[in-house]
């Protein structure tokens, strides 16, 4: 299928990496100039030139997306580039502290995640809408977790902060729907990233994978075909809308 993604432009935060880079990738091998950005700048090179060598366009660019000054730099960044957007995937997000009470959780570790994971997707949003907007087809993905949607023991502002993107992308697809713009919500289950390799020891993998009815944890290449979809002209009707990747875990 002819998804009709060549020449375009996407920004994917937190592209450097894990869900993000299967993104990229994924948008890379079907046409669209890709746009990088994380906190690590050797990291994020070193991802986009891994995207040139299988013969994707990718440039990155060094940011915080809790900082404002850096998301705006970030846009900028994508415009003097590529001289336009199509496509902004959210995805930049840090866990925090795992496995900790609410009750016990420190302020500090609560600011933090909720900087990054809830104000750097706002960020994000509000200063790409206005170029986003001027070009026809343009799409939002935000990723949210299965934990936006059912919660869990993962830490309280991580799953605070993955509802409060799925509350972000509602509202927001409400006010630019009739606009032209579609924003939808990603909300991935067990995929083999840095972060569930940082939560869950090599032992405990395979007993991960139980907790699906698919009885596996996905590949990457699985969740960057989803982040494609989405912004491509195939879900033309699709708004608003948060597509679970997640081995059927939450129909459980």
């Amino acid at each position: 299928m002819d998804l009709e993604l060549r020449d375009r432009v996407a920004l994917v935060t937190g592209g450097a990496t894990g869900i993000g880079l299967a993104g990229a990738q994924a948008l890379a091998d079907e046409g669209v100039r890709v746009v990088i950005s994380g906190r690590r700048a050797e990291v994020g090179e070193r991802a986009a030139a891994a995207i040139r060598e299988t013969g994707g366009l990718a440039h990155f660019i060094q940011a915080d997306v809790s900082r404002t000054a850096d998301v705006q730099t970030l846009v900028e960044g994508v415009l003097a580039h590529y001289d336009r957007l199509d496509f902004l995937v959210n995805n930049a997000g840090i866990e925090g502290t795992p496995f900790v009470p609410a009750a016990d959780y420190r302020e500090e570790d609560w600011d933090a995640v909720i900087a990054v994971n809830l104000k750097g997707t706002w960020l994000c949003m509000k200063y790409a809408i206005p170029h986003l907007l001027e070009r026809p087809g343009a799409a939002i993905v935000n990723v949210s977790s299965i934990g936006g949607i059912n919660g869990g023991s993962l830490g309280a502002a991580y799953h605070a902060s993955k509802h409060g993107i799925l509350g972000l992308t509602r509202a927001t697809a409400i006010e630019y729907g009739g606009k032209g713009l579609r924003i939808n919500a990603l909300a991935p289950g067990l995929f083999e990233t840095e972060l569930s390799g940082r939560l869950f020891s090599e032992d405990k993998y395979a007993i991960v994978a139980q907790t699906n009815p698919m009885k596996r944890w996905g590949r990457l290449d699985e969740i960057g075909n989803a982040i494609v979809w989405l912004c491509s002209p195939a879900s033309g009707y699709v708004h608003g809308h948060t597509l679970a990747v997640d081995g059927g875990f939450l129909i459980q």
